[in-house]
């Protein structure tokens, strides 16, 4: 692959799959599905009596999921940062030169506060919608 290809990634807070573009006209091509079953589940399944903890970084401690910290929340959060290292890889490995973004609104923010700044930077568009389950001729025309 080159530099020259696109990455397409097209996400949810449950599904994601990335699409490879070799130019602007070219068939997009399924290369990962991702799943991350966590985020489908009901927050009941999710949570137990008490509250949770994140278990800290290193040097931060323990912290408390409270009650504005939903389980199903964080799930898309944990699915949005795997996403990102994911693309990271991706750049670092010179798989892509451009990526595209669609997914829904709240969870494209949570892909993009997940980006780092090099895979921000190969960003060339994103698109608001939720087009996870549509097959990648229709992903194919909001490019």
């Amino acid at each position: 692959m080159t530099m020259s290809a696109t990455w397409v990634l097209v996400a949810e807070s449950s599904r994601a799959k990335v699409y490879l573009a070799t130019d602007r006209s070219a068939t997009l091509v399924e290369i990962h599905d991702l799943v991350h079953p966590a985020s489908r589940l009901h927050e009941g399944d999710l949570v137990s009596d008490t509250p949770g903890s994140d278990g800290g970084g290193v040097g931060q401690g323990r912290h408390v999921l409270d009650a504005e910290t939903t389980a199903r929340a964080h799930e898309s959060l944990r699915f949005a940062k795997e996403l990102a290292e994911r693309l990271d890889r991706g750049r670092t490995e010179g798989a892509f030169g451009r990526l595209v973004l669609i997914a829904p609104p709240a969870f494209l923010g949570l892909l993009r506060d997940s980006l780092s700044k090099e895979v921000k930077d190969l960003v060339s568009q994103e698109v608001n919608k939720n087009l996870v389950q549509q097959p990648s001729e229709v992903i194919r025309t909001y490019l």
